[in-house]
């Protein structure tokens, strides 16, 4: 394992999937984290420092656990990460009078192990206001800019390595190589992570932390409950028991769905909750995209705390959380604020008393999809787009309302079908409408109208983390607009969302 530790940089997850391209595994953990709380340490490699919006001198800035420095493993510090060792060592980092931000021609060592079959200038991509000012004691330099002195540091000695520039980033020519040179010849890493690999280990340790007991598992028929559930199924047979439960927030048809599909697969230990009702009224009059997010995740722990009581031995319960969740809602002390909460990230209430099973929470979407594959799971599952816990609650902004609902239903069932009919639904990461808390006045026939907005949001993504919006073909958008306005009622205005993610998220709330 190669241990990530995360200052609050904006590309610790791009060092992660790096290395994940290699068939290395790897783990992100905040970086002021108790070394005690790391997973698999016996079985460590090497560890990285990533970058932060930080400065090492400023008063609260984070750092790692001091016990890291004893570990023993290699360390790669990436711009903020080489501070922290160079601080840590006697060096001294300074503001610098003229920031570096984009790519910058860097001079590096070819002949030392990081820099290995580079070339002598590479360009390579910079972000900070920081720099080292002076060299920790027995480091030497193996790669200068004209802004950064000590661009790159090293000593082979203590096994520590540290670069100003980012080599995560895919601007950095050969940055790949970099991080390649670090996980194989420092840290002697080999390819050897695959996902039936993945497999064999979680079952064990799936088997091990449940024992004789019973999961209640939260299935919504979403590509991550899914993969979770047979994953658990695999490990523990007939002590899953899988409750699907109706909110009403679904797509047009889940639940007949849900029902047809994996009623085959776990026969009686498949319970159908009806909570329609409950939903909608504690949603009710609540507009806050936090508050309904946090809302819908409590009632969901109610439910399944509910439904466990009636059933016998319940001990754990199995959730989908993958990394993008945690990523997301996680920050350090000191780092940036999280982006929005998860509904299935932050534990459990204590009054609930079971413990959680997370087979997912260390893999990307993509690789959620490989291991559903390899699982055997229907393609019409795995190839399903992403959809979000808290499900159209986050596309019906304002007051969720079962009207509402109904539209969005409808007008987003357009949208899959068209997709669909025009070849592109397994090409677009994410393909979905929104229904907007707005009204707009419109003329249908010799009447005034005055209806709801709907968007469409189409976006590609590799792993949820950055996405683009996708530029459909006119006569697609034409197709769709006109069949919502003309078959949706309450409907009278389709608009076209062009926001990539970042500055945007990928779902409106």
């Amino acid at each position: 394992m190669i241990l990530i530790l995360d200052f609050g940089s904006q590309y610790t997850q791009l060092i992660a999937r790096r290395i994940r391209e290699e068939n290395v595994y790897c783990e992100i953990y905040p970086g002021n984290k108790p070394i005690k709380s790391f997973y698999g340490l016996k079985d460590l490699k090497g560890i990285i420092l990533s970058g932060s919006y930080d400065s090492v001198y400023s008063k609260g800035a984070p750092c790692p656990d001091t016990k890291i420095w004893k570990l023993g493993a290699p360390i790669l510090g990436i711009c903020y990460g080489m501070q922290l060792i160079a601080e840590h060592l006697g060096g001294k980092v300074a503001p610098s009078k003229n920031r570096e931000f984009g790519l910058a021609s860097v001079k590096v060592e070819c002949g030392c192990y990081l820099f290995d079959g580079l070339n002598s200038k590479e360009t390579l991509w910079m972000s900070h206001g920081d720099k080292l000012v002076k060299m920790p004691k027995s480091f030497k330099i193996i790669a200068k800019s004209a802004n950064s002195p000590y661009a790159a540091i090293e000593n082979v000695a203590k096994n520590m390595y540290g670069v100003q520039f980012h080599p995560e980033v895919k601007h950095s020519v050969n940055g790949k190589k970099i991080i390649q040179n670090f996980i194989f010849k420092i840290c002697g890493s080999k390819r050897d992570w695959t996902m039936k690999s993945y497999i064999v280990d979680e079952v064990k340790r799936i088997q091990e932390q449940i024992g004789e007991s019973k999961v209640l598992c939260a299935l919504s028929g979403g590509v991550d409950s899914s993969v979770a559930a047979v994953m658990l199924h695999k490990a523990i047979g007939k002590q899953l028991m899988c409750v699907y439960v109706d909110h009403g927030l679904q797509k047009l048809g889940e639940t007949e769905r849900v029902r047809k599909v994996f009623g085959k697969m776990f026969g009686k230990n498949l319970v159908m909750v009806d909570a329609k009702r409950v939903f909608l009224s504690k949603l009710k009059g609540v507009t806050d995209p936090e508050q309904k997010r946090k809302i819908i995740g409590h009632t969901f722990i109610e439910v399944f705390d509910k439904e466990s009581k009636k059933l016998k031995g319940i001990d754990f319960l199995l959730q989908g959380t993958i990394y993008p969740d945690i990523i997301e809602s996680v920050s350090i002390k000191g780092a940036k604020s999280p982006i929005k909460s998860h509904h299935n990230v932050g534990g459990l209430p204590e009054k609930m008393k079971m413990k959680l099973v997370e087979p997912l929470k260390f893999l990307f979407k993509d690789e959620v999809r490989s291991l559903g594959r390899e699982l055997k799971i229907p393609a019409e599952i795995i190839d399903r787009q992403p959809f979000p816990g808290p499900g159209l609650a986050v596309r019906t902004l304002g007051e969720i309302t079962e009207e509402k609902l109904n539209i969005l239903k409808e007008a987003d069932n357009i949208v899959t079908e068209e997709i669909r009919k025009a070849g592109l639904y397994e090409k677009i990461w994410q393909s979905f409408a929104v229904i907007l808390p707005v009204k707009t006045v419109g003329v249908m026939g010799d009447a005034r109208t005055y209806e709801h907005v709907i968007v469409i949001r189409a976006v590609n993504s590799e792993d949820a983390m950055t996405a683009d919006w996708v530029k459909l073909p006119y006569e697609l958008l034409e197709k769709m607009s006109s069949r919502i306005i003309n078959e949706v009622k309450g409907a009278n205005r389709v608009v076209y969302d062009i926001s990539n993610k970042p500055p945007a998220t990928i779902e409106w709330e």
